[in-house]
């Protein structure tokens, strides 16, 4: 598979898609912008949120774990997102993976917990600008409008048929990612490519006559 090729030579799932990204941004005046968010470490962290393992993750992130369904939390470049009421996600910026998830494995200790880098899991995708919500829906159920899915929402939900986790984010958000306002879209690696190319696809309309809106 491409993506497996790609990460031998250590590039991310969709560092082919940069040009078309750019392309497609200008072409939307501005209103779009994509990019891919590569490398970004992704730890899974299953534990009772009752428990002292708990409170011992909330000292070694420097906030607790959101309790409350399909929110996140985040502090000191790291961002937890509730994925059930035992599980979460935590990610942080591009190179931290091996300290985020040791870190957590040391807060855990001999708990009945369970800490599992996932980093080549997922790739993650931004998704902004001011048509950013409205390009995502035409692929995603869910009501996307701020005063539903604000700042500091996340769900796992499917975009044109692909399994993701989409966070909301605001400008100057933490969590590594560097992206401003708009939305961040966690996706399997090896679907990564075909929701790039149906982001694109979308996009089109949002876009220009530009002929290198869709050019490699």
């Amino acid at each position: 598979m491409a993506d497996t090729a790609d990460r031998r030579h250590g590039l991310s799932p969709l560092s082919r898609y940069a040009g078309r990204f750019a392309a497609a941004g200008r072409a939307s005046g501005g209103s779009l912008r994509l990019a891919e968010l590569p490398f970004l470490a992704q730890v899974d962290v299953r534990l009772d949120p009752a428990g002292p393992a708990a409170d011992s993750v909330a000292l070694a992130l420097g906030f607790p774990l959101p309790r409350e369904p399909n929110t996140l939390a985040r502090g000191d470049g790291s961002t937890a997102l509730w994925l059930g009421p035992d599980e979460w996600l935590v990610t942080g910026p591009a190179g931290t993976r091996t300290d985020l998830e040791a870190r957590l494995r040391e807060a855990v200790a001999d708990a009945h917990a369970s800490v599992v880098d996932v980093s080549a899991q997922r790739t993650t995708l931004l998704v902004g600008g001011a048509r950013a919500a409205e390009l995502l829906a035409h692929g995603c159920s869910l009501d996307l409008h701020p005063r539903m899915f604000g700042a500091g929402r996340c769900a796992q939900t499917t975009l044109a048929r692909a399994q993701v986790v989409l966070v909301r984010e605001e400008p100057g958000a933490g969590g590594g990612s560097g992206s401003g306002a708009g939305f961040r879209v966690l996706v399997r690696s090896s679907f990564a490519g075909y929701l790039a190319d149906w982001l694109l696809d979308a996009a089109t309309e949002y876009t220009w006559n530009s002929p290198d809106s869709t050019r490699t």
